[in-house]
């Protein structure tokens, strides 16, 4: 009976996002509880942004999770187990979300975000590989970015891969469309595609071997990209720049065991559509093409 007082008290506070939990409740006072913190935190008039248990205890799956309804109530909603510390609990969080990814996929978007629950990046249970693969898999599903790690005490290659420039600006493209697995190989390599603002995309190329660096070989009209096309790709995580790719070319990659490549795409030229690219790069910074 204090939700109103406790929304108007964090805003008072000057807090930027509330998470709202669900332990120890019934469906009905989910249903009832968490619209009614909604109205009380946009009644305050401070944007802040609202976290939302409810589908995980749900089921996270319609018909018991209306994610229209969830979608004009909160702004992101963990919809599966929490994650602990530990590859098992990455994988078996990947494995729900693609399962799902036709019922999940469409419901994201701006204002409105699947939560797959935080990076564990920088604690004891993720090698270094694995810790790229969890950031390049969140990103490449949209997911919000919440770290949950001691900061006084992270080493530089978690950091490193934490503030991964590019990274983070493909995980806030403006269309806010969540990646899909396009393909899943008997060779336990798997492709994911996400969609992105300008025409460009994020691939990325994830190993579950547990034996060997793999080569995996492919090309992007096997990937399904418009046919005639030209893409310069950037290597997100080694900055390596390809030129020139066109869609029918065959290419090879190196995936590392529990590991990934990731790669961002844009077009140099679009079939009927000839774009022409100039290179912007500020220091540091990802390639920013812009379109004339």
């Amino acid at each position: 009976d204090r939700v109103e007082q406790d929304a108007q008290t964090f805003a008072e506070w000057g807090v930027d996002m509330l998470k709202l939990d669900g332990c120890y409740s019934s469906g009905e006072e989910q249903a009832k509880g968490y619209p009614e913190m909604a109205r009380a935190l946009n009644a305050t008039g401070r944007p802040i942004v609202y976290s939302c248990s409810w589908p995980a205890y749900q089921g996270g799956l319609p018909p018991k999770v209306n994610y229209t309804i969830l979608a004009e109530v909160c702004n992101l909603w963990r919809n599966y187990d929490d994650i602990q510390d530990s590859w098992d609990s990455v994988l078996s969080i990947l494995d729900w979300f693609f399962a799902n990814q036709d019922v999940l996929q469409p419901v994201a978007g701006p204002g409105h975000w699947n939560d797959p629950d935080m990076l564990i990046i920088g604690n004891f249970g993720l090698s270094y590989e694995q810790s790229r693969s969890q950031m390049a898999l969140w990103t490449v599903m949209a997911a919000p970015l919440l770290m949950s790690t001691d900061l006084r005490t992270i080493s530089p290659s978690a950091k490193e891969i934490l503030q991964n420039r590019l990274m983070i600006q493909i995980n806030q493209d403006p269309l806010g469309i969540q990646g899909r697995r396009i393909v899943k190989e008997k060779s336990h390599i798997e492709v994911f595609l996400r969609p992105l603002s300008q025409a460009a995309s994020a691939l990325v190329f994830f190993s579950r071997r547990t034996d060997m660096p793999f080569v995996y070989t492919t090309s992007l009209a096997k990937l399904h990209f418009p046919k005639d096309a030209v893409y310069e790709v950037q290597d997100v995580y080694s900055g390596k720049i390809i030129s020139g790719l066109k869609t029918e070319d065959s290419f090879s990659v190196v995936i590392n065991p529990t590991g990934v490549v990731m790669w961002y795409l844009y077009p140099m030229a679009l079939p009927a559509q000839p774009w022409h690219v100039v290179r912007q790069q500020a220091p540091d910074e990802g390639f920013r093409p812009v379109f004339l």
